[in-house]
């Protein structure tokens, strides 16, 4: 590895969009959709998204999908593995301690026993795989998600979960590697490897809503208050019932 100083400009780059992102929603008015004030920017985005991943994402993500198994497998965990240290430290902010615990144990052991993480040891000796964030730790101590947004090429968020992103990335490992030129390349393969898992639900949501947005909207907003509440989300009426396919 080079002896450079990490590039930050991902991070800088994020941190830019949130501003303008915040701009933008105190000058946009109310849509359709009161969590979405900025759907027609938004829509522009997830159409860009959408063109991206047909023509390369998803291509790339299907040859890809063609390795054996075992190398999928191994390369999720390694990757898996890498998260587990910040979803530990996330679970223990939540004040969930026995899983923040948990999660160490998992690092430990698929870090060693496990060589790296390829192999998933730790799930196989009773502990648990969670999945926290940053956002999900605002939300628990009582942060409002704020404005639904698009990001390129990433997808669905909204504004604090986008805060949350910018405070993920400054500790994922991945953007800590000082070459660059190695770190471009983990990151599309863990961005390649996520892909090649959503292969077939991305074509459920082609084939669920005659609006492809709205449907991808709705689920992101009851997907992410399911994550911040552990599967047990307050009853809260589906703005989208009102709104309906736009």
């Amino acid at each position: 590895m080079k002896n450079s100083t990490p590039d930050s400009t991902p991070v800088r780059r994020g941190a830019l969009a949130l501003l303008l992102a915040l701009g933008l929603s105190a000058c946009a008015g109310t849509g359709g959709h009161p969590k979405d004030p900025l759907e027609p920017l938004n829509r522009a985005t997830f159409s860009f998204n959408e063109t991206a991943d047909r023509y390369v994402m998803r291509p790339v993500a299907q040859v890809y999908d063609l390795a054996p198994l075992p190398v999928k497998v191994g390369v999720g965990n390694f990757f898996g593995n890498l998260g587990d240290f910040w979803i530990g430290v996330n679970n223990l902010l939540q004040g969930k301690f026995v899983d923040g615990l948990s999660d160490g144990g998992r690092l430990l052991i698929n870090s060693t026993v496990g060589i790296f993480g390829i192999f998933d040891i730790a799930t196989e000796m009773g502990l648990e795989k969670h999945d926290e964030d940053l956002g999900q730790t605002l939300g628990r101590w009582g942060v409002g998600d704020g404005p639904y947004l698009v990001l390129p090429l990433l997808g669905p968020s909204n504004l604090r979960d986008t805060v949350g992103l910018v405070g993920d990335l400054n500790v994922d490992p991945i953007w800590g590697v000082e070459d660059i030129g190695e770190r471009n390349r983990l990151t599309a393969l863990r961005f390649i490897n996520r892909r090649a898992q959503l292969l077939g639900a991305d074509t459920t949501a082609d084939q669920a809503a005659l609006d492809k947005y709205g449907y991808m909207r709705s689920f992101y907003i009851q997907y992410r208050r399911s994550q911040v509440y552990d599967g047990r989300p307050p009853r809260e009426k589906d703005e989208d019932d009102d709104s309906g396919a736009e």
